[in-house]
């Protein structure tokens, strides 16, 4: 691995005139900055370059968590509307089983139970036996326990949060239940509303296995009565993503359309479709009406009927790397009829918890699989992105819409590229020079700057500059006192002669790609760390 240089003390900046810092490393609950090649918020200015996109690889061994046998509670499904978390030195993941009995009444939702699982690898999974939740005449399962329930959820994701000074909201859920609406059955929807509008319910754990509403509440045969909903009464399927920014909660998912006790879109431009929408917190129990429509498809802003476009499903999935989101949202290739439907995986991207965009339009991260594979006809983002050793893991699940209700379903599949490698700039033509400068960063002594890049050599080489706020060379770090990477690695030090001195300055960073062999440089990621601490990388 290349000892490239460094010392820093890290703040991406709000602006880009230097005044006011974004966020800084002790900021994001990480020891790092993360500027990635598909940030261009990061890295705004280039010359020559572009970007490429990388698919991670599927796992041989999938799905790697599996439904259960006969008369377990997901016989019928596992599924991976849910989230997989690394905490307490294993992983965590809470899904969605399916009851075996959801093909006989496909309408009702009390075949849907929130439940547990955990490895020691995050490839070999276990299924507790909780012993808290009845199931078919015996506790012997993995059935987590919603103590003023039972609550029927489709969808849900969970937050760590080791650091709330309450620990019985350690850990918290969003889900999605519903409620019963004064206009079930009627208009265009159909017998769809028989089974209740969709919307969000906060639940709080102390172990991620005992459930309690956050709010005051009694489900009323498993649904939300509708006087203690948190949210306004229209169609939200509500936990596509759960994070937090800014101090504030956030509950990403998708509408219906104009669904509910009146005919209400979200936003205030007219679009077609499902959508990536967010509703906010600032406690976790009280959430506010507004929302925010964060991301549509190009050919959403035309008019089609819903279903039938390419739209966004189920909002989006969040990875939080404290400076920047990273997002999987579904891909729908709608159609008139079930039969005609697919989904893949799209990456998304946000530097305000807000704004969400693709790194490269229209590009599908992760494909479906084909015809006869576990994941055939579509794929679901669950909440499972990690950085395991050199790799990053996607977990995600499968859900065939094309095939009736009576086909069983779902599972959890596992993806992997390797680390932080979603996508790299590249040169586009192979004369000439190119180059980067980043937003305007904070760097002192106690920090270091490190490169993820690969096709680095000593005839293909990396040289860094510090730039000050204005972009004007900084003496003894630029020029010919500029920092020489000739190496090929995730984790490359950048190191200069010069020591930063120990208070903090606002500088940019120029990387050009350099020698007889540049055209063959990648460039995946910059990282700005602190060195006063030692967390693990998100």
């Amino acid at each position: 691995m290349t000892r490239f240089f460094g010392r820093s003390k890290p703040n991406i900046q709000r602006d880009l005139d230097g005044e006011r810092p974004m966020m800084s490393a002790s900021d994001t609950g990480t020891n790092r900055i993360t500027l990635l090649a598909i940030d261009d918020v990061s890295i705004p200015f280039t010359h020559n370059l572009r970007l490429k996109m990388h698919r991670p690889k599927k796992h041989p061994g999938n799905p790697v968590l599996t439904r259960g046998g006969p008369g377990t509670a997901d016989a019928f499904g596992v599924q991976f509307y849910g989230s997989i978390v690394q905490d307490e030195g294993i992983f965590k993941a809470w899904y969605v089983a399916i009851d075996p009995g959801y093909p006989e009444d496909p309408t009702s939702r009390k075949w849907f139970r929130p439940a547990y699982a955990e490895s020691a690898d995050g490839v070999h999974w276990t299924k507790p036996d909780l012993g808290l939740v009845e199931y078919d005449g015996s506790r012997k399962n993995n059935l987590v326990l919603v103590e003023n329930g039972p609550l029927h959820m489709i969808n849900l994701k969970v937050l760590v949060e080791p650091d709330d000074p309450d620990p019985a909201r350690r850990y918290k859920m969003i889900g999605q239940t519903w409620w019963s609406s004064s206009s079930q059955g009627q208009g265009r929807v159909g017998k769809f509303q028989e089974r209740g509008w969709g919307t969000l319910v906060p639940l709080v754990s102390a172990d991620g296995r005992h459930w309690r509403l956050a709010i005051d509440t009694e489900p009323v045969d498993g649904l939300l009565p509708r006087k203690d909903m948190v949210l306004p009464r229209h169609h939200f399927e509500a936990a596509g993503g759960l994070y937090k920014w800014d101090g504030m909660y956030y509950a990403s998912g998708q509408s219906g359309g104009g669904l509910g006790d009146w005919g209400y879109v979200h936003g205030v431009r007219s679009y077609s479709g499902r959508e990536v929408v967010m509703h906010r917190s600032p406690d976790f129990v009280t959430w506010s009406k507004t929302s925010h429509v964060g991301f549509l498809r190009d050919s959403q802003h035309a008019s089609f009927t819903y279903g039938e476009g390419e739209e966004a499903h189920e909002g989006v999935s969040v990875w939080n790397r404290g400076n920047v989101l990273i997002g999987l949202y579904g891909i729908w290739h709608g159609g008139p009829e079930w039969a005609d439907i697919t989904i893949d995986l799209g990456l998304l991207v946000s530097n305000d918890g807000v704004r969400f965009r693709e790194p490269e339009r229209e590009w599908a991260f992760l494909e479906r699989g084909a015809d006869s594979e576990w994941d055939q006809g579509g794929l679901l983002q669950g909440q499972g992105l990690a950085n395991v050793g050199d790799e990053t893991r996607i977990y995600y699940g499968a859900w065939d819409p094309r095939r009736t209700s009576a086909s069983s379903r779902g599972g959890i599949g596992l993806a992997a590229l390797p680390r932080d490698r979603f996508g790299s700039l590249v040169m586009q033509k192979p004369e000439g020079d190119a180059e980067l400068i980043t937003s305007p960063v904070s760097l002192s002594g106690c920090s270091r700057v490190l490169i993820n890049a690969s096709g680095v050599s000593e005839r293909a080489t990396l040289r860094v500059d510090l730039l000050d706020a204005s972009e004007q060379p900084l003496p003894g770090f630029s020029g010919m006192d500029a920092a020489l990477g000739q190496q090929s690695g995730l984790d490359c030090p950048v190191v200069w002669q010069t020591q930063l001195p120990e208070h903090s300055q606002t500088v940019r960073i120029k990387i050009a790609f350099a020698g007889e062999d540049r055209a063959g440089i990648a460039l995946h990621a910059l990282y700005i760390e602190d060195r006063e601490e030692s967390r693990p990388i998100p």
